[in-house]
């Protein structure tokens, strides 16, 4: 019998954004994070530059190996406008960047290597020797304490290993995947659906007390060793953190065909 997945709330919007021409995106309240309606979570910006950054030239033969994406300030919920260029290109390796700008302002900035895939020889290498958690049946909707729940965190299907969840202390495991596309009535990408993911890799693995201390990533990498497939992806996270230091989040990215990449990110600690 096949399963049915939880419907998304009535309030939710059609895609986390709409597309206004000319490299112009209108932000929609999924897009908002946990900390607050006003800002958005770092998932949503990230995969639109990174759709952008993917259809900036593309060229036969070639796939993303590293996208780095820099969060120097909050995102807005409000107009976004995206910019590619190409820093370097060669025959076998290309460096893109994309900057995200509101009312004028960089929010988010982004550099990829999108190289030449490796020779059919090439053995699979795969470090890890446990296996992903298999896809747990429907849940009931995961919370958060103290968050704002009606934006990403509803716009996501959250499902987490047994007894988990985002207030039990990681590391932390979890496969997700979207309830509504990143565009509105644009067709997505399972590039766009790992980076629309990844920047709550942190939150999968929750190991400092963020109630009563900042807790903040400042940037997300998502490394890739072959290219995503699928709509579900897992996050098998951990903390590190050290005394007069910061902190380390770092994960292993699945989808239902494997090992495909891991997601690293810098968590700045401080008192409120």
């Amino acid at each position: 019998m096949a399963v049915r997945t939880p419907p998304a709330s009535p309030a939710l919007p059609e895609a986390f954004y709409r597309d206004l021409g000319q490299g112009r995106y209108e932000s929609t309240s999924a897009t908002a994070g946990p900390w607050s309606p006003k800002s958005q979570h770092g998932g949503p910006p990230s995969a639109l530059l990174g759709r952008a950054l993917e259809q900036h030239g593309p060229r036969p033969g070639f796939r993303f190996t590293r996208i780095t994406v820099e969060l120097p300030r909050p995102v807005p919920v409000a107009d976004l406008h995206v910019k590619v260029r190409t820093v370097h290109s060669g025959r076998r390796a290309e460096l893109l960047e994309g900057e995200l700008t509101s009312g004028g302002e960089p929010v988010l900035l982004a550099r990829a290597w999108r190289m030449v895939a490796s020779p059919a020889t090439t053995p699979s290498l795969r470090p890890v020797a446990d296996s992903p958690l298999r896809l747990p049946g429907v849940q009931p909707q995961h919370t958060m304490r103290g968050a704002h729940l009606e934006g990403y965190l509803a716009a996501m299907e959250w499902r987490f290993a047994p007894g988990m969840g985002f207030d039990t202390a990681g590391p932390g495991t979890a496969w997700a995947r979207q309830r509504v596309p990143l565009i509105a009535g644009t067709a997505d990408t399972p590039l766009t659906r790992a980076l629309t993911l990844v920047d709550s890799s942190w939150a999968v693995a929750f190991e400092l007390d963020h109630h009563q201390q900042l807790v903040i990533n400042t940037d997300i990498t998502l490394a890739l060793h072959r290219d995503p497939v699928g709509e579900w992806f897992c996050l098998r996270s951990a903390t590190a953190a050290s005394p007069g230091g910061s902190g380390l989040a770092q994960g292993y990215l699945d989808d239902q065909a494997g090992d495909c990449g891991r997601v690293l990110q810098t968590l700045l600690i401080s008192e409120t």
